[in-house]
């Protein structure tokens, strides 16, 4: 037990450690520009079809499950705050996130695994580079930049689907549902799922990072190692978004 413990303290300090050289890193020269570019077309448009599609199946679903809830008790005029509170809120961020953990925390993984298990990284080292800078750095710069963004696309489209859903089955003017979503939502509620994204991001580049340059027994090391990525960074971000939807409340209402 004594050594679990042990173990879990480990690895927590070695991540805050490489966060912590991860931001040095950041606002510190030399910049490798070329390498956050194409991260970020990697991360962003290579997870643009996710957000879409989750956005508009996240949108349709919930508007038909509340607006059919509702209409039990006459609160389908509700469906349009309740819908759009939820999905820029907590659905968005939270979904966006942990589907591009599947594709991009272990793709991160496999590829830096890859890369030392075969020495690459060492290589690096010896001519004098700092690895975190080339390698760790792009990504992190990446992600936060992304899947915020990816997150904003996903709750748009939620909105529109739900709109759509909302006319076609319910009846209810679009005009009435834009406005209702309007007066409801208010900027700590976009700032607030905003954040959370800010800090999944960071946890996923983070983890996927560290577990890569911790990879050893070759090319099962490397399967294993993306399988890790994505199952701890799931935990991680589904844990913490209770504490970070508390912290929020208190701090942004």
């Amino acid at each position: 037990m004594r050594k679990r413990i042990a173990a879990n303290l480990e690895f927590v300090g070695q991540l805050v450690e490489l966060f912590a050289q991860t931001l040095r890193c950041t606002f510190s020269r030399p910049f490798y520009w070329r390498r956050v570019n194409e991260q970020i077309l990697e991360i962003g448009l290579g997870s643009l079809s996710i957000a879409v599609v989750i956005g508009i199946v996240m949108g349709l679903v919930m508007t038909l499950q509340f607006g059919y809830g509702l209409a039990k008790f006459g609160g389908t005029l509700y469906v349009p705050a309740i819908v759009s509170l939820s999905i820029v809120r907590e659905m968005a961020p939270i979904f966006t996130s942990l589907l591009v953990v599947g594709r991009v925390g272990s793709g991160i993984a496999a590829e830096l695994g890859a890369m030392n298990v075969t020495q690459q990284i060492d290589a690096i080292r010896a001519l004098g580079t700092d690895p975190v800078r080339v390698l760790v750095v792009p990504r992190f710069i990446a992600s936060i930049i992304t899947i915020p963004l990816l997150a904003v696309l996903a709750g748009f489209l939620g909105i529109m689907g739900g709109l759509f859903i909302a006319w076609l089955e319910f009846d209810m003017p679009p005009g009435f549902y834009i406005n209702k979503v309007l007066s409801t939502m208010k900027l700590h509620d976009v700032l607030s799922g905003y954040i959370k994204c800010l800090f999944f991001a960071t946890v996923l580049s983070i983890i996927a990072c560290w577990r890569g340059f911790h990879t050893k027994e070759g090319t099962r090391g490397v399967g294993e190692a993306a399988t890790w990525v994505v199952v701890r960074s799931s935990i991680v971000i589904l844990v913490s978004d209770f504490f970070l939807s508390k912290l929020l409340i208190l701090v942004l209402e």
